[in-house]
């Protein structure tokens, strides 16, 4: 991968594609010393396990006759060699396609039809044993025929094909490309015989029996050089890394252990069986152009930005070079709000719509109202005007910002959104300086700082402000209670309660359970334990508590703590097994009516009982279909419209739910969705592994930033307006963001659309004003101020743009595309739009290099990658393994997230811990940051079997051991004595006194700090535990979740681009992901 300027055009990644990799199978040469016999390719799937899959038909042979050298059929996955290419007559390429620039002279033939002889361009070969039919490997590809439409599409160029599967459709083959093929043909190996198929379950890395025939061992590329004994057995491989190269037999003069000695004589290795035959002549194939090490990686990226902001604070006033959301800075508020609180996906804004469109790149923001600055950061200040309430447009009722210019010697201000001249208040004049700024800016916070707070007046307040009321509804009827949820429950509400920053000073709180009735209980402090007061009249349910429901926690900290103690052994022999939620939802709207607060529901079953009673309507049948949306929609309108009218309260509720079965999330979680709330699941909960990570959502969503009853609205330069907002949220009107509970998580999408054209000698302008409730019950308005710069360039549009800010906002829009349109329309609009960008930008910015040249920018050369995760996610991906309520909570996510938390749903951290150095894992005396090592890739191929990684996405840890790993690394990390040892029950990794173990702690730890205090941390050992198959699905740069690989899909994506940016021609067809 090289990087080079091309004009004056933004700074780009050039991938050199010209000459593309050969398939998989191809690159298993180069690593077999000479003469030594190749290992068997897997065998074909039946036709029945392939949807649309065609038997091979098997080319006749005569008894005797020579066998040709033909490529054997390729692995699953790779893209099987073209035959039967046809030379043109005057040695150019047909069709209009672009040349091979640089490539390696190609050998072609031409291959008879009756496969008599081979062509003397090709390796001699000797003759060989004739093979049954079903054993040759001379069937033909199944997708040999979608290989017409590529080649023509590359120009000739070798790329890995996606594999026949279910969710990959390749482009049908024209009557005009059947009659101009162009083919080459890659010699390889003699064909042998496949061995026989592990006992495992096909695609997973086996559970147990190590020793089985057959298996691939862990010499696979990108491996580092192992030294030491050679290994003994064979090892295992998940799928989804790139194929690896299996040992050969101990037998073979040629056989060398992984580090490259040989395997003494004696010495057990994969066996294969094969059948005798020739050796065939050595061949050394044409090496793979791309090396899936050279592609754009997060790590590389988010290193380069560290290092740019680590020196020195970060000054908003630039208005552009803004740190990434993951970066680690410090920022000095000078006019601009911190990028914490608001992120553009462009720091460029085009002056018209047309030049956004020509580029396809997203206009909007994601808003982050009440994030959590760094404590080296200066505080929002906070500006009381009195009863006059804070100074604003008479017009477009902009709040005072340091945009605004004042004019007519300080008695005038002109509104930086619309131009209207407005009266400056007597008690608010101050005269101007010689450049027409008040003297007094700098005492003025509104007027130097881009984020202020102002105290809210009458005019902003329909009701008292309160402080917070959290009521925790708890499900126990017997699952509940079975599962071991309601005690888990019980202790976690305690230490939210009472441990670490414990809750907001005047909140107060109210506890709830259900199965078919409600128990509601008093908690006042005169008494020596709580009451309960049943109502099983649900229908007609009401709250029999008039003083006592809602409390203070402090003041009934003794009747608090005992009834939580107490509800494990009260609900023991609860038998009930249907939950009344609706009925829950309706006694909290009456209780809080008055004040405003929280709901907590934590709910184990499907509610079939009372109000808003649900049924069961999962149905397979619609799984990965068109009608699968269908299951996306709420079932009834109940739970929506009672959220609708929580909102109206300002009532928040965030859902815990734990199920076993269906649980109709599309429904239930409208009252998360709708309210601003979030939505949390624990499918088959256990206590035992699941308790730890529940506590700490759990203490994470009670004690941080919590704002009540909260209006968001953003305004912008006229010429822009906004077109519409993503995330859990409820409009009353097209204007207003209505939260009935908003916290220092909540992210809210926007995008805008242009009204007209903007002026590119002045600045664009946007502002974010949220009126809330702080949690201490003070009624406040936070104001986020940006200048962005407009230009008529697009290269400068690339050069500032975002890619993690615009996938962001990308998969916001995506979800809510899902939820009235097929997904399998919703991911072919995600790749074409990939496939755009970087279209337009290689028309715009790049349009004098190579067809064979695949040119990134470099602010988006990362979106390849963010679109397949996106693709892979549950929430999108097609396929009907994946249950309706995990779709459901995914799409939640992706709508609920933060820029900072959707890269890490994106593209997880994998930390080696088998190679620390002295300083890492070590804490800074001054700073207390822990030391990191420097990530690496996420595929299992970097993954060396003698070490050990720790995995980290969306605050779930996953410790992955190597098979081969030392007795002395296991002893000092896990105090076992060999890998087999290792307790993997416990989700935590055992406190040693161990200089490795307290760095794998303190390691752990800085990759969850919210998480600290209840860590938990799932240990999975290589070929030994069937957890590792969940683990290589979160290897988002392996073929995987139905999906290809990095480099895969990157080569399809630049296929599409030659099409996109190829003279007009004949219609080509179109490639589909789907």
């Amino acid at each position: 991968m090289t990087i080079e300027p091309i004009g004056q055009r933004p700074r780009s990644t050039n991938l050199i594609m010209n000459n593309l990799p050969p398939t998989h199978y191809q690159q298993q040469q180069q690593h077999y010393p000479q003469g030594m016999q190749r290992p068997p390719p897997p065998p074909p799937p039946p036709p029945s396990s392939t949807p649309g899959a065609q038997q091979r038909p098997q080319y006749p042979m005569q008894q005797g006759a020579q066998r040709p050298m033909m490529p054997p059929p390729p692995p699953p996955g790779s893209q099987p060699p073209v035959q039967n290419w046809q030379p043109p007559a005057n040695g150019m390429p047909q069709h209009g396609l672009p040349s091979q620039q640089g490539a390696a002279a190609p050998q072609y033939r031409s291959i008879p039809q009756q496969h008599q002889q081979p062509q003397p361009m090709l390796p001699p070969q000797q003759p060989q044993p004739m093979l049954p039919p079903q054993q040759s490997g001379l069937s033909a590809p199944p997708i040999q025929q979608n290989m017409a439409a590529l080649s023509q599409q590359m120009g000739g160029m070798s790329i890995a094909q996606p594999p026949s599967q279910s969710g990959v459709q390749s482009p049908p083959l024209t009557s005009q490309s059947q009659s101009h093929r162009t083919r080459r043909i890659y010699p390889t190996a003699n064909p042998v015989s496949p061995s026989p198929q592990s006992s495992s379950v096909q695609g997973y890395p086996p559970v147990s029996n190590p020793q089985a025939q057959g298996y691939p061992s862990t010499s696979m590329p990108g491996y580092p050089p192992q030294t030491g004994a050679p290994i003994s057995g064979p090892q295992t491989f998940v799928p989804g890394a790139q194929v690896p190269v299996p040992m050969p037999s101990g037998g073979s003069p040629y056989a060398q252990s992984p580090g490259g000695a040989s395997v003494a004589a004696g010495t057990s290795a994969p066996a294969m069986s094969r059948p005798p035959m020739a050796q065939p002549a050595p061949y050394e194939p044409q090496k793979p152009r791309i090396d899936p090490n050279q592609m754009p990686s997060p790590n590389t990226v988010h290193i380069h930005d560290q290092e740019t902001h680590a020196s020195q604070p970060y000054s908003t006033a630039l208005k552009t070079n803004v740190p990434l959301a993951c970066t680690k800075f410090t920022a000095i508020d000078e006019g601009n709000s911190n990028p914490r609180f608001v992120r553009l996906t462009m720091y460029n804004i085009p002056n018209s719509e047309e030049l956004l469109k020509a580029s396809y790149l997203p206009l909007g923001m994601v808003v982050q109202p009440l994030a959590d600055l760094d404590p080296a950061e200066e505080p929002v200040k906070l500006i009381d005007f009195g009863e006059e309430g804070p100074i604003r447009c008479l017009r477009c009722k902009t709040y005072i910002n340091p945009h605004m210019s004042f004019i007519n010697g300080g008695k005038n201000f002109v509104c930086n959104m619309c131009s209207h001249e407005n009266p400056v208040p007597d008690d608010y004049f101050c005269n101007l300086d010689m450049v027409g700024r008040r003297l007094d800016r700098e005492m003025r916070p509104e007027l130097s700082k881009g984020t202020v707070e102002f105290v809210a007046n009458k005019d902003f307040i329909t009701r008292e402000p309160v402080p917070t009321s959290f009521v925790f509804a708890i499900d126990v009827t017997w699952g509940a209670v079975q599962s071991g949820m309601v005690a888990q429950a019980a202790a976690a509400i305690k230490d939210s309660i009472y441990g670490g920053l414990g809750l907001p000073p005047g909140a107060k709180v109210g506890i709830i359970t259900f199965d078919r009735s409600a128990h509601f209980y008093s908690l006042l402090p005169s008494l020596d334990q709580a009451q309960m007061m049943v109502v099983p009249d649900i229908q007609d349910v009401f709250v029999p508590i008039n003083d006592g429901f809602v409390v203070d926690p402090y003041e009934s900290q003794s009747v608090i703590e005992g009834l939580l103690d107490a509800l494990p052994t009260m609900f023991a022999n609860n038998r009930t097994a249907e939950p009344v939620l609706g009925a829950v939802v309706q006694a909290t709207h009456d209780a809080l009516r008055s004040r405003g607060g929280k709901l907590v529901v934590f709910q184990s079953a499907l509610p079939t009982f009372g109000p808003g009673s649900l049924k069961q309507r999962d149905d397979v049948k619609l799984h990965n279909t068109d009608k699968e949306r269908t299951l996306f929609e709420p079932q009834v309108s109940f739970y929506h419209d009672w959220a609708v009218k929580l909102v109206e309260e300002g009532i928040c509720c965030s859902l815990y739910m734990f199920p076993s079965t269906y649980m109709d999330a599309a429904t239930l979680s409208q009252l998360s969705t709708v309210t601003g709330g979030e939505l949390y699941m624990y499918p088959r909960f256990d206590g035992s592994s699941d308790g730890k990570r529940f506590a700490a959502d759990l203490r994470a969503d009670v004690q941080r930033t919590y704002g009540g009853s909260g209006v968001l609205r953003i305004r912008t330069s006229d010429g822009l307006r906004v077109e519409d907002h993503y995330g859990n949220l409820y409009m009353r009107n097209h204007v207003d963001v209505e939260l009935a509970g908003v916290t220092s998580d909540s992210a809210i999408g926007v995008s805008f659309q242009y009204d007209g054209k903007l002026d590119e000698k002045q600045d664009v302008y946007f502002q974010a004003a949220l009126l809330y409730t702080t949690s201490d019950g003070q009624r406040r308005i936070r104001v986020h101020n940006l200048a962005i710069p407009c230009t008529t360039l697009i290269g400068n549009m690339f050069r500032h743009s975002e890619v993690d800010t615009s996938m962001n906002l990308i998969s916001k829009m995506a979800v809510a595309e899902a939820l009235t349109a097929p997904l399998k329309g919703v991911r072919e609009r995600l790749t074409d739009r990939c496939v755009q960008v970087l279209t337009a930008y290689r028309r715009n910015c790049a349009s004098g290099s190579s067809p064979g040249q695949l040119i990134l920018p470099e602010q988006y050369k990362l979106s390849p990658l963010y679109t397949l995760a996106l693709l892979k996610s549950p929430a999108i991906r097609g396929g009907a393994d994946v249950p309706i309520d995990q779709r459901i909570y995914h799409m939640c996510l992706l709508r609920q997230f933060s820029v900072r938390q959707s890269l890490d749903y994106f593209y997880p951290r994998v930390v080696p811990l088998h190679i620390l150095a002295d300083h890492e894992g070590v804490a800074n005396e001054e700073t207390g940051e822990v030391a990191l090592p420097g990530f690496v890739r996420a595929s299992y191929t970097v993954l060396d079997p003698t070490g050990a990684y720790l995995l980290s996405s969306c605050g779930a840890l996953t410790l992955w051991v190597g098979r081969q790993a030392s007795p002395e690394f296991v002893q000092e990390a896990f105090g076992a004595s060999s890998i087999d040892q290792i307790d993997v029950t416990t989700m935590s990794l055992q406190q040693l006194d161990t200089s490795l173990n307290q760095k794998i702690h303190a390691i752990a730890k800085q990759l969850v700090p919210a998480r600290a205090d209840f860590m938990s941390l799932q240990i999975v050992r290589q070929g030994m535990d069937q957890a590792e198959v969940l683990f290589a699905s979160k290897l988002v740069e392996d073929r995987n979740n139905d999906n290809m690989t990095y480099v895969d899909f990157v080569c399809a994506v630049h296929r599409q681009i030659q099409v996109e940016v190829r003279p007009k021609g004949p219609v080509e067809p179109k490639w589909s992901y789907n």
